[in-house]
């Protein structure tokens, strides 16, 4: 089962400038499993000290927010396409 990840810019470096890989897993907990065997570090940057998603990092299946699907147990399924978005914040007038 393959599942494309698209990788944002700041964690690229970490998938040696890649925009978009390739892993194998069952739901996003595996998935992050599978990129971090992959591409050692980027667990903690998506991840918190306890494993739990950070709050700054949204992830999307097919363009579906996983807050209002199951959290890091959203299910995959091949040809699935998975974002990871970090959160923007800031601004002044």
């Amino acid at each position: 089962m393959s599942i494309k990840v698209r990788i944002p810019t700041p964690l690229q470096k970490l998938t040696k400038d890649k925009a978009d890989v390739l892993a194998e897993a069952r739901d996003i907990r595996e998935l992050i499993e599978n990129l971090e065997k992959n591409f050692p570090g980027i667990k903690s940057r998506l991840c918190d000290e306890k494993g739990g998603l950070r709050r700054f990092i949204n992830i999307y299946v097919n363009e579906e927010d996983i807050r209002f699907l199951n959290l890091d147990k959203t299910l995959l399924k091949d040809g699935d396409e998975v974002s990871i978005i970090p959160a923007i914040a800031g601004g002044a007038k």
